[in-house]
C-alpha cells in the first residue's frame, strides 16, 4: 500500500511562501496587503453522488418524454463515462469531475467486491474528487482502507477529501500519518487561478448510522469547514468550492453559517434538483439553489439525486475580485435510447427505428436529459464483474402483486418512488413506506418469538415494481450485513424509541432514514408536536388473535428488529438502553435473508390492508394532514 500519496503538505508549503514573497512593502519595510484582484474565471463543475454500488441501469423506468408515458433505461454508470468523457472532449473550460459521497454499499456488486467493481467504475472517469460519505464506513475502517487502494491506481489517483474525518495514526486510515488516505482539501488551478475544493462528512449520521473505529474522528462540519476556508484565505486563496456529504438542508445551512465559501456540490439527501415536472418527478429545490453566505454573497449549492440516474453540470463564474458573479447550470437525467410506449392495449411496446429517432432528435434538445449510450471501455469493465453475480442475482423468490413504494418520511419533499409504476404520489400518502413496511412484516413473520417489529426507513433502500421478485431483489432491498435480534421492552420503552427516531431528524437534524416503520404496531403521529407529544394512539396486534389494543406502557413486548439500531444507532437511544442492559437474544439471522424467506414462504406478497399500516393517522411537521 503505498503511504503518504498526497504531497499537499508540501505543496501548501509553497504556496504559503509564494503568497509572502509576493506581498509589497512600504518605505519602512512594513508589509502592505495589495487590495485584492483576480482574474475573472469560470468553473464548470460536473457532480454525481450516492451511487451506492448501482453499476447497472434501472430498465422500464417510467418517464413522461414529449407528453407521454414512456419507458426507458435510466442510469447506468457506464452512461455517466460516457458523459464525463464527453465533457472533456469538448473541451469545456476549467472542468472539475466530482463524485460527492456514497459510492458503496446497494447491491450485490458491493455483497461480492466489497467496492473492487465500484472503484474501477469510477477510475473510467478519474474524479478530481472524491468526498468521504458515511455509507464508506460501513463496514469499518479497514475495508475503506481497501476500497480507497482501488481507487488509488497509476492511471487515475483520486484525491480522498473529508476534512472534519481524523482517523487515528496506526489505524487503518492513517496507518503512519494522517493524510496516507485522507485529504483535508486539494487545490486545481486554472489560468494561474487557485480553486480549494475542502470535504465535509456528515459527522453524527456517520458514527451513529455506520461502523467507523472509535478511534476516528468526525468533527463539526461547520467549524472545519471555516477553518480550512480561513487558512486557506489566509494563504492567499479566494475560490472555495466545499464537496460535502450532509444532505441538502444542511448545506443550505451550512452555507448561511459560513464566510467566504462560494460553492456546495453535495450528496447524501439523494436529493433532486431542478424542475423535472414535465418528467413526472418531484424535486427538492432548484438547480442550482442560490443561497448567501454569511458575508451575504451568493453561494452555488447543487445535488445530482442518485444511483447513477443523474449527473450535475454548474457553471460558477468570478468576477475580478474573487466574488461569485453567477450561478448556473443543469441536473440532467441519464436515459439510455430504449423507448417503449403504450400500444393503446395496455401494453408497452419498443418504438420503431422511425420513432425512436425522431423521439432522440426532441429530446436532444432538451438540457434536463441526456440520451447516451454507455462508455464502453466501462461497459468491459463492468461485464467482467457482472457474469460472477448474475446467477445469484436471477434466482426467483416469489412475486408482488402490486408495487411497495419507497418513503422515508410521509409527506417529504422528493419521490424516492418515482419512475416504479404505481407510486406516483407515494411520498405524499400518510402510509408511506410500503417497502418498509412489507420488510418489518418479514421480520415479524421470521421471529417466533416477537410481539411486533421495527425497521428504520434508511435500512430500506429501493422501491419494489410488481412483478417476479428475485434474490437481487432482496439484496439490494436489503444490502447491508445486518442481523436480526429480539428486545425484551415496555411499552413505555416502545414508545420512546419511537419517539428517539422521529427526533433523531425533526429535532436533531439526522437522518431522515431513522424514521419508524413496524409490523404488528401502528400510531397516530402528529410531526408538528414536540418531542414526547408526537405519537398517539399507539396499539399492539396480538399475533395470536389478530385483535389491535392499546399498548400498556407496563407491559412486557418482544420487539424484532435489525441489530443496527438495536445498538442505538441512528437515534434510536432508548433501544440502545435496552440492548446494554442485555435484555436481547441475537437470532443470527440475516435479515436479506429473512426477507427471501418471507417472500418465498407467501409466493406472492402485496401492500397491507391500510389497518395493518403502523402509520394511521399522520400530520407532517407544517401540520398538514396527509391523505
Amino acid at each position: 500500500m503505498p503511504l503518504n500519496r498526497h504531497p499537499i503538505a508540501t505543496l501548501l508549503s509553497a504556496l504559503a511562501l509564494a503568497a509572502l514573497a509576493a506581498c509589497g512593502g512600504d518605505d519602512d519595510g512594513a508589509a502592505v496587503d495589495p487590495a485584492p484582484s483576480f482574474a475573472a474565471i469560470e468553473l464548470n463543475i460536473a457532480h454525481v453522488n450516492d451511487h451506492h454500488s448501482q453499476l447497472e441501469g434501472f430498465p422500464g423506468t417510467t418517464l413522461t418524454l414529449d407528453g407521454t408515458a414512456t419507458r426507458v433505461t435510466l442510469g447506468g454508470f457506464a452512461r455517466l463515462t460516457s458523459i464525463f468523457q464527453a465533457l472533456e472532449d469538448a473541451g469545456t473550460p476549467n472542468l472539475l469531475k466530482i463524485h460527492a459521497g456514497d459510492a458503496v454499499t446497494g447491491t450485490l456488486y458491493y455483497t461480492f467486491f466489497k467496492g473492487e467493481a465500484d472503484a474501477r467504475m469510477m477510475n473510467t472517469i478519474c474524479f478530481d474528487a472524491f468526498a468521504l460519505g458515511n455509507h464508506e464506513f460501513d463496514d469499518g475502517d479497514a475495508q475503506t482502507a481497501a476500497f480507497l487502494d482501488a481507487l488509488w491506481t497509476p492511471a487515475c489517483q483520486t484525491p480522498i477529501l473529508a476534512a472534519n474525518v481524523q482517523p487515528a495514526i496506526g489505524t487503518p486510515l492513517a496507518p503512519l500519518s494522517a493524510g496516507d488516505y485522507i485529504q483535508p482539501y486539494v487545490i486545481r488551478e486554472f489560468g494561474g487561478v487557485k480553486v480549494a475544493l475542502i470535504g465535509i462528512d456528515i459527522a453524527g449520521k456517520t458514527t451513529n448510522s455506520s461502523r467507523p473505529l472509535a478511534s476516528t474522528v468526525f468533527a463539526d462540519e461547520v467549524a472545519t469547514a471555516q477553518a480550512v476556508i480561513d487558512q486557506l484565505k489566509a494563504e492567499g486563496l479566494r475560490h472555495f468550492v466545499l464537496v460535502t456529504h450532509q444532505g441538502y438542508q444542511n448545506d443550505l445551512a451550512m452555507a448561511a453559517a459560513l464566510t467566504d465559501v462560494d460553492a456546495i456540490v453535495g450528496g447524501d439527501s439523494h436529493s433532486l434538483l431542478g424542475d423535472f415536472t414535465a418528467y413526472g418527478l418531484s424535486s427538492s429545490g432548484a438547480y442550482p439553489t442560490v443561497a448567501a453566505n454569511a458575508d451575504g454573497k451568493p453561494v452555488c449549492i447543487g445535488q445530482a439525486w442518485e444511483y447513477a440516474k443523474a449527473v450535475g453540470l454548474m457553471n460558477v463564474r468570478f468576477d475580478a475580485t474573487g466574488a461569485v458573479a453567477s450561478c448556473g447550470g443543469q441536473a440532467s437525467l441519464v436515459i439510455g435510447d430504449d423507448f417503449a410506449r403504450d400500444d393503446g392495449s395496455g401494453s408497452f411496446v419498443a418504438l420503431d427505428d422511425t420513432a425512436r429517432a425522431a423521439l432522440k432528435t426532441t429530446l436532444a434538445a432538451d438540457p434536463a436529459l441526456k440520451v447516451t449510450s454507455p462508455d464502453a471501455g466501462a461497459a468491459a469493465v463492468l461485464a467482467s464483474y457482472t457474469g460472477q453475480v448474475d446467477a445469484e442475482k436471477a434466482k426467483p423468490i416469489g412475486t408482488a402483486t402490486e408495487a411497495l413504494c419507497l418513503v422515508r418520511v410521509p409527506g417529504e419533499s422528493t419521490n424516492r418512488s418515482a419512475g416504479t409504476a404505481g407510486c406516483e404520489d407515494a411520498n405524499t400518502l400518510a402510509r408511506g413506506s410500503d417497502a418498509a413496511q412489507a420488510v418489518a412484516q418479514a421480520f415479524l413473520a421470521g421471529s417466533r418469538r416477537a410481539d411486533l417489529a421495527l425497521q428504520n426507513a434508511g435500512g430500506v433502500r429501493i422501491p419494489v415494481a410488481a412483478g417476479t421478485l428475485t434474490m437481487n431483489t432482496a439484496f439490494t432491498l436489503l444490502p447491508f450485513t445486518n442481523v436480526i435480534v429480539e428486545l425484551e421492552m415496555t411499552g413505555a420503552e416502545v414508545i420512546a424509541a419511537l419517539e428517539d427516531a422521529v427526533a433523531n431528524h425533526l429535532d436533531a437534524g439526522q437522518s431522515t432514514g431513522s424514521h419508524p416503520y413496524a409490523a404488528g404496531l401502528r400510531w397516530d403521529l402528529d410531526m408538528s408536536q414536540a418531542k414526547g407529544a408526537r405519537f398517539s394512539n399507539v396499539q399492539v396486534k396480538n399475533r395470536s388473535t389478530g385483535v389491535w389494543s392499546a399498548i400498556d406502557p407496563a407491559a412486557t413486548y418482544v420487539v424484532a428488529t435489525n441489530d443496527f439500531i438495536a445498538e442505538g444507532r441512528d437515534g434510536y437511544t432508548t433501544l440502545g438502553t435496552v440492548f446494554a442492559s442485555g435484555r436481547v437474544v441475537n437470532t443470527y439471522l440475516l435479515y436479506t435473508q429473512t426477507f427471501a424467506d418471507w417472500v418465498v414462504a407467501e409466493g406472492s406478497i402485496a401492500r397491507p390492508a391500510r389497518g395493518e399500516y403502523s402509520h394511521q393517522v399522520v400530520i407532517t411537521a407544517s401540520g398538514t394532514t396527509l391523505p
